[in-house]
Formats: C-alpha cells, sequence, structure tokens
C-alpha cells in the first residue's frame, strides 16, 4: 500500500474518531442535562428554591452551549426546563394551568389540535379506531347518533360520514352532538356551529340524512343525559378522545358527599345505555401525586413522541423534499401538555393522563363492559400507519384494545365499551358473559389492582 494510500486512511480513522467523540460528548452533555433538570424537579417539590434556581441557571447554560435546542434530545429537554422556570416564577404553584403563551382562548386549542392531527398518526388512529367501531356497532341500524365528548373540529366526522354513504342499502339518519364551550362572549364566533354547517354541507353532497346538535358547557360532568335529547329506536353512541384524563381530581380533593367529575360523567354515559362508548387515551403516567414522578414520567413519554415527529418529518423531507406540515403548531400543543404536567397543581392540572390498566378498572366499576376490538381492526389499523412504519409506528393489540406504538413504546390507546347489560337479560354475550363471571368473582372488592374485563391482569 502506497504513501498517499496510508495517509488517506489515517486521516478517515481520525475524521471518525472525532465524530464519534463529539457524539459522547453531546450524549454525556444530555445526561447531565436531564440529571440537572430532575434535581430542579426534586428541589422545587422539597421546597428549597434556592436550590432550584441553581440547577435550571446551570441546565439553561448547558442548553445554551453544550447541547443543541435544534433537535434530539436537547429540543424536548428545552420545553421542560422552560416549564420548570414558569413554575418557578412566582415559587409557588399555579392554580390556573400555566400556559407557555397568553393564547388560551378555545379557537386557539382547536387550531393547535389540528396542527397536531395534521402532523402524524397520532389522532388519526384515536380517530380512525374509534370510528371503525362505531361504524361495527351502528351495522344495520336506520337511525344513529353519536355524542362527541370534545368535538373541537369536527376532524374526526367526515370519515365516518363517507363510510355511512358507501353502506350497502343507503346511508342511516345520522345525528351528532357536539359538546364544546360556549360561544364568545361578543359572539363573534361560534365554532361549534360552523363545525355543524361543515359537516352538514359534506353530508349533503354525499346523500346522507344528516342533524347536528350543539351542547355548550364548561365543564362535562355539569351535564346531564336529558340534555342530549335521545330518541327512542336511535341508535347510540359516545365518543371521547382524550378528554376523560381532564376528569381526574387529587384523591384528597374528592368531596365526600358529591360525586367526583369523572364519576358524574361515566355515571351520566352509562345512564345513556350506549351502543358503544369509544375511548382513546394517552398511554402514559402523568398522574401521579408528587412533581418529580410527574416529571420523570413525562420527560420519557414526550421524548418518544418528539423523537417520532423527528422522524416523520425526516421522513416527509426525503420523500417530498418538504418538512411535514403542522409540525410547529404540533410542537405547541405538546408543550402545552407539558406545562400543564409540570407547572400546574390542584384544579389547574387536567393533563392527568393515565395508562390503560387504571382506565379498565375505572370503567368497570363504572358498570362499563369491554368489546374487544374487531377481528379486522388490527389489519386495518395496520394499513392506516403503513405510510407512517418507515418511521417506525405500528398497531399493537392487547387485551381486546389497541395502541398506537413508536417503536416499543405505547403513546395512545383506544379501547372499545358499553353498558352493562340489564342484570336479568337471559341468553350469553360472549365476551360479556366472561365479565360477568369476573365481576361476580371478584364482587365486594373496589382494588384497582383486581383482574380487569377481557383478560388484561392488574398488576
Amino acid at each position: 500500500m502506497g504513501r498517499s494510500a496510508l495517509g488517506s486512511s489515517a486521516q478517515g480513522d481520525a475524521a471518525t474518531a472525532e465524530v464519534a467523540r463529539k457524539r459522547q460528548q453531546e450524549e454525556d452533555a444530555a445526561i447531565l442535562l436531564v440529571h440537572l433538570l430532575i434535581s430542579c424537579a426534586n428541589a422545587i417539590q422539597a421546597g428549597d428554591y434556592a436550590a432550584a434556581t441553581s440547577n435550571l441557571a446551570a441546565a439553561r447554560t448547558a442548553l445554551a452551549t453544550t447541547v443543541s435546542t435544534a433537535a434530539g434530545i436537547g429540543r424536548v429537554l428545552s420545553h421542560f426546563a422552560a416549564a420548570l422556570a414558569q413554575r418557578l416564577i412566582p415559587a409557588f404553584p399555579t392554580q390556573h394551568g400555566a400556559a407557555p403563551n397568553a393564547a388560551s382562548s378555545a379557537a386557539h386549542a382547536g387550531e393547535l389540535y389540528r396542527q397536531f392531527y395534521e402532523a402524524g398518526p397520532y389522532l388519526k388512529f384515536a380517530h380512525f379506531t374509534a370510528n371503525q367501531a362505531i361504524l361495527e356497532a351502528f351495522d344495520g341500524c336506520d337511525r344513529v347518533h353519536v355524542i362527541d365528548l370534545a368535538i373541537m373540529q369536527g376532524v374526526q366526522w367526515p370519515s365516518l360520514i363517507q363510510a355511512f354513504s358507501l353502506r350497502p342499502g343507503g346511508p342511516p339518519a345520522v345525528r351528532i352532538t357536539g359538546i364544546g364551550p360556549p360561544p364568545t362572549a361578543d359572539g363573534s364566533r361560534n365554532e361549534l356551529q360552523e363545525v355543524g354547517v361543515r359537516l352538514a354541507e359534506l353530508a349533503r353532497a354525499l346523500n346522507v340524512p344528516f342533524s347536528f346538535n350543539v351542547v355548550t358547557a364548561d365543564s362535562l360532568d355539569a351535564l346531564k343525559p336529558w340534555m342530549f335529547q335521545i330518541v327512542p329506536g336511535e341508535a347510540l353512541a359516545v365518543n371521547s378522545v382524550c378528554q376523560l384524563h381532564r376528569l381526574l381530581v387529587d384523591q384528597d380533593a374528592a368531596s365526600t358527599s358529591l360525586p367526583s367529575p369523572i364519576d358524574a360523567v361515566l355515571g351520566w354515559v352509562t345512564a345513556l345505555q350506549p351502543r358503544v362508548f369509544t375511548v382513546v387515551e394517552q398511554e402514559a403516567d402523568h398522574n401521579k401525586p408528587t412533581l418529580v414522578e410527574r416529571f420523570i414520567n413525562a420527560l420519557f413519554y414526550y421524548a418518544a413522541v418528539f423523537d417520532s415527529m423527528e422522524a416523520l418529518s425526516a421522513q416527509c423531507l426525503a420523500r417530498t423534499g418538504r418538512p411535514a406540515t403542522g409540525g410547529l403548531g404540533a410542537e405547541a400543543y405538546l408543550q402545552r401538555e407539558i406545562f400543564n404536567i409540570v407547572c400546574s397543581e390542584g384544579s389547574g392540572r387536567v393533563e392527568r393522563h393515565e395508562p390503560l390498566i387504571l382506565w379498565h378498572a375505572r370503567l368497570w366499576r363504572a358498570g362499563m363492559w369491554q368489546m374487544p376490538v374487531g377481528p379486522s381492526a388490527l389489519g386495518q389499523a395496520t394499513a392506516l400507519l403503513r405510510t407512517f412504519s418507515g418511521a417506525g409506528f405500528r398497531a399493537h393489540e392487547s387485551g381486546g384494545c389497541l395502541s398506537l406504538m413508536w417503536h416499543d413504546q405505547a403513546l395512545f390507546t383506544s379501547s372499545v365499551w358499553r353498558a352493562a347489560p340489564p342484570t336479568n337479560t337471559a341468553g350469553g354475550d360472549g365476551i360479556l358473559d366472561k365479565q360477568a363471571d369476573n365481576r361476580k368473582s371478584s364482587s365486594g372488592s373496589s382494588d384497582q389492582h383486581q383482574a380487569a374485563p377481557g383478560g388484561i391482569a392488574m398488576k
């Protein structure tokens, strides 16, 4: 081998070694930054605001000098550092839900929701799995009614209306009731009515009989069954996408004389006796009583979500030459969740995400019965994710539920329920009979770690 070849080889080895050295330095700096942020959260929890301020200052220096915030772990850590800084501003937790900016109107929240929907498969997966369950539950029904606990901009329902329009024998008469906040005080905009107009125009174009009802409320637990004007003979579905966790409260805040918000809502949902109750929630554990536990759990969860968004953006850029749509709005949507988890306590903390294992127990105790996802649901969800699969997404079925996975991390889980049948109902009903056996065998126990319906073991 000649001298020039040997020289080139040595230069290549040196360059490779330098790249490896810099990568190791970045990893070490990121690990140190994580420790600084956790130490800051620990100090806040202990009431040592001087130590918290010192740790946060060191973390901010690292973000400014050694850890890039343009992408990777540095980007998500920058949001957690900003949340800790927000919490430290008055040195006391806020009771009204800190947000990264002043714009917190329902319209602004709805726009961020839309951009998060556009940014990836997260809400698309939620809407698809819920709609598929509703479509199957309404098979053969001539009049159907869907109550959406938070209709937002109505992006979930065009695909369901289109599916009804293609039904053999003709579409059913479709009624959708959208729940949302009251219109603006000055009356300048009524977003719920705008949603209804858009859906009605679509249904008219597809020849689907359609009506839209609006129920306004500042809180779901203030609603009553009579408000939904249920018509005898119509098949009913209740849909909740990432809403039930917002009804959870601190254990010591629960009144002994009144039901908690979650119990009140599940109570009136059960009273409505829906044919199907679709529930999609973040597969996360952000409702711990202590800040440090929430902070660590949220850090790992949102690191996975941000990682998946960056992979999607890179995939889209390679395929089309343009970054994925909705990126900044989607990031702002997630940032608001992070701030609420980290900054808020008491009634101001509404992003109280819990894992499926706890929702199973809670829904079961409320009188709900799990229905396993249909046999084709996994295959159809996989087909939906096929355009994203190169980035690392997949659908996973477990215990009759479907989860959206980012590699081995579950991000969202979809489950399907129905109100318990009357106790004097004769005849078998598959999984409902098995759940009845489970309920009888464990009667008298309200421990959330008991065996749950549908074969899920609470451990």
